[in-house]
């Protein structure tokens, strides 16, 4: 059955992808790019999830899932630049003043990785921000040279990942995860 992908409105399937095992587990909830950073700091445990179950009754909504059949496997945040913390954030560049969408965020649940699910996810995202108006799409992948990397930093992606997407190299950053090098990558959308 093919991978469908669509906008992030169920609060429990986003739990499922991305909230803790136990409700009062103090993890990001994808977060932390998401909100100015001293709210960041202040929301802790239940609260964070409360803060996501509100976004996911926003319009747009605040990211994309993946579904096999009825079982989410899959998630992206994906927002304008302008509502994250990439709008102001010195380690990575804004090549123009266009008003670009985010990407930042991808996260496969464990046993359906390898599959192609990021591919579709990237896809999905790029057609939410297309549907929304986003002249381009911007995400800011690790550029690890085909090395391995530890899967609780690959969620901002790999370059090659974002090229295999249609994405071009636009700057290089000042940002560094895991010991790789992270770039700007956009895929123009007009």
């Amino acid at each position: 059955m093919p991978i469908e992908v669509r906008p992030a409105t169920r609060f429990a399937d986003v739990r499922a992808v991305i909230g803790p095992k136990r409700p009062d587990a103090n993890v990001c909830w994808c977060l932390s790019y998401r909100i100015p950073n001293k709210l960041n700091q202040e929301l802790a445990r239940e609260e964070r999830g409360e803060y996501v179950r509100k976004l996911c009754r926003r319009k747009p909504a605040p990211g994309v899932l993946a579904y096999d059949g009825d079982d989410v496997v899959g998630w992206v945040a994906v927002a304008p630049r302008a509502d994250t913390t990439f709008a102001g954030n010195r380690k990575i560049p804004h090549v123009d003043d266009l008003d670009v969408w985010s990407v930042w965020c991808i996260r496969v649940r464990p046993g359906h990785r390898k599959q192609g699910i990021s591919h579709a996810l990237l896809a999905g995202a790029v057609g939410f921000a297309r549907d929304h108006g986003a002249p381009a799409v911007e995400g800011y992948p690790v550029d690890n040279r085909g090395a391995k990397v530890d899967l609780t930093m690959a969620y901002v992606g790999t370059r090659k990942l974002f090229e295999d997407g249609g994405f071009e190299w636009a700057a290089d950053t000042d940002s560094v995860l895991n010991r790789f090098p992270r770039v700007l990558m956009r895929l123009d959308l007009r």
